[in-house]
């Protein structure tokens, strides 16, 4: 009977623990007063490998058997389409969401655009453009998202957002087509420029992990310390891990 006692006192003190503890803290949107601007560029070293996209079947759409750069720079190395943002970010700044629900087109057989940043919870529409039928199946991790089939030209679906993170999109049949929706929990975040520029504006105060994603490159992270009405100026160089 002690040994009872003991395992229910200790299974209740564990569930009092839990209650305690709740679920995970939501981002909390407060007036961010003497903001700064953290301010950088996403650059790439070294050579920039290729791959070699070899189209089976439907050419007269997708196209003939090419190679492609794994990360798209600028002359000066800056890289466009990198993903940026400020990990473990609670409160801030209010969200500006999409004036309408984004789209991911299949056109030529790819994704357009091929990277997306959005904040979770948005309806993301999947817009077929192509004579052929693309099949959509989006991961996280190795968890499917949604998928859903377009066979038909000028079909589209609207599925929400709802997983934080790294969404990746395939096409069940075009094995080599690849696209990227960064789901962010916290509306500090940027997709670079052309010439792999970024900003996020109105930070609050404080020191930060900034991360920059790029689909070849993987994940780097920095640290950035942020004051009052100034702009913290950052370079972020990925290279292949």
């Amino acid at each position: 009977m002690p040994r009872l006692v003991q395992v229910s006192r200790s299974f209740l003190a564990l569930a009092l623990a839990g209650l305690l503890a709740g679920p995970a803290a939501a981002y909390q949107v407060t007036t961010v007063s003497e903001g700064g601007t953290i301010s950088g560029k996403v650059e790439f070293q070294g050579l920039v490998p290729t791959r070699k996209v070899i189209p089976t079947k439907d050419r007269e759409t997708c196209g003939k058997i090419r190679d492609e750069p794994e990360v798209t720079v600028d002359s000066q190395k800056g890289v466009q389409d990198a993903v940026v943002y400020l990990k473990e970010l609670t409160k801030g700044k209010a969200w500006q969401k999409p004036a309408k629900n984004p789209e991911l087109v299949n056109k030529g057989c790819e994704f357009v655009p091929r990277v997306q940043a959005l904040p979770v919870g948005t309806s993301l529409v999947t817009l077929n453009e192509d004579p052929v039928m693309h099949n959509i199946h989006s991961f996280s991790g190795k968890s499917t998202v949604f998928n859903v089939a377009l066979p038909i030209k000028g079909q589209k679906a609207e599925k929400p957002l709802k997983t934080e993170g790294m969404v990746r999109f395939e096409c069940d049949a075009h094995g080599w087509m690849r696209g990227y929706v960064y789901v962010a929990d916290n509306p500090y975040y940027a997709v670079t420029a052309k010439n792999g520029t970024f900003s996020l504006p109105e930070v609050p105060p404080g020191s930060y992990t900034l991360a920059a994603w790029q689909e070849y490159a993987g994940e780097t992270d920095i640290p950035v310390t942020v004051e009052a009405n100034k702009v913290a100026q950052v370079t972020v160089e990925l290279k292949k891990k």
